[in-house]
């Protein structure tokens, strides 16, 4: 047999499941959109907005810009 409290804490961690998985697909997707508004960016621009960045975010960008879109 089956207790409310055994719903209560399937349902719970569903949508805590749910939760974590929505929350990861928009931070995907956002920066997905943030590396195609740089690729659309001249090269003068887009440097300016890198150098505002951390060095190590300033790497992955360019490796994933480079990647993805053949630019440095």
């Amino acid at each position: 047999m089956i207790s409310w409290t055994t719903i209560t804490v399937w349902t719970v961690s569903a949508l805590l499941a749910a939760g974590i998985g929505w929350s990861r697909y928009e931070k995907k997707k956002t920066h997905h959109k943030f590396l195609a508004e740089l690729a659309a960016m001249d090269r003068k621009r887009r440097e300016k907005l890198l150098s505002r960045l951390q060095p190590d975010v300033q790497t992955e960008i360019r490796q994933q810009l480079m990647l993805r879109y053949g630019l440095s």
